[in-house]
């Protein structure tokens, strides 16, 4: 653990000595970055301006869950969207076998290696529209937040899980840059509430592909109508994770590389 620490403090200074000698590009990336994921919630200001709702849900509760949801995609895109990206560049190119010769496992290099600081944009417009809605909402008590940051963590790793799955069928789908795009249509169910869907698709969302733990559940908790079934769908969440973990790992045994 002190090595993997000592790594990603050495990786997290060349980053941001990276970040400082080109300011305009990594100001003007974090700005863009920021503006395409906060947009979503201009979609909820329409609804409710015209006098539509989500059933059940105000406007600063549906707000809450958007704001969560940019801060847990924010946080995981730059911990691993680089090790998407960068495996899909290393596999088209056919350069993967440098990563293999590194004195690290693959994975643990490509994500201590590809920190996307623009994320961190992302994260604070987050902050900000969440802070605003609970602000509009009302107190939260210390219970609350202790359900938030447990379900929020286990939130951030079915991104994770789902950033390693998108890197791993890239080892065989070799460069289709709409991968992401794809995963980005499953990932939208977890912006909204999922009371307004069909109970099929919450089954999905909840327990197979566990993307409504990203925004919903921790939202819920802040609000307090957290129910039983959110604490079991940890399970899947953290299996979701550990499975794009395995996926990953299998493809790079399954590897051959360009003359295989």
């Amino acid at each position: 653990m002190r090595r993997v620490c000592e790594i990603y403090k050495v990786c997290l200074k060349t980053v941001f000595a990276q970040a400082a000698a080109y300011r305009a590009n990594f100001i003007l990336s974090m700005l863009i970055t920021l503006i395409s994921n906060i947009l979503f919630p201009l979609i909820t200001i329409l609804i409710y301006q015209k006098g539509a709702s989500f059933p059940e849900w105000s406007f600063w509760e549906v707000i809450l869950i958007q704001a969560i949801y940019t801060i847990a995609s924010g946080l995981a895109a730059s911990l691993f969207s680089g090790v998407t990206w960068a495996t899909m560049g290393h596999i088209k190119e056919g350069s993967y076998e440098i990563i293999l010769l590194k004195p690290l496992s693959p994975l643990l290099f490509l994500a201590a290696t590809n920190i996307q600081l623009e994320g961190v944009g992302v994260i604070i417009g987050g902050m900000v529209m969440m802070a605003i809605s609970l602000a509009n909402l009302g107190g939260v008590g210390i219970g609350q937040w202790c359900q938030f940051i447990l379900l929020f963590v286990t939130g951030v790793g079915v991104l994770i899980g789902l950033f390693l799955i998108m890197a791993a069928i890239s080892f065989k789908w070799v460069g289709n840059s709409r991968i992401p795009e794809i995963f980005e249509s499953v990932k939208t169910f977890g912006k909204y509430p999922l009371s307004i869907f069909p109970k099929a698709v919450q089954g999905i969302v909840t327990f197979l592909i566990p993307v409504g733990m990203v925004g919903f559940f921790p939202a819920s908790a802040l609000l307090g109508r957290l129910d039983l079934k959110a604490f079991w769908a940890m399970i899947p969440c953290v299996l979701f994770m550990l499975f794009g973990i395995w996926i990953y790992k299998k493809m790079i045994a399954l590897y051959e590389g360009v003359g295989g």
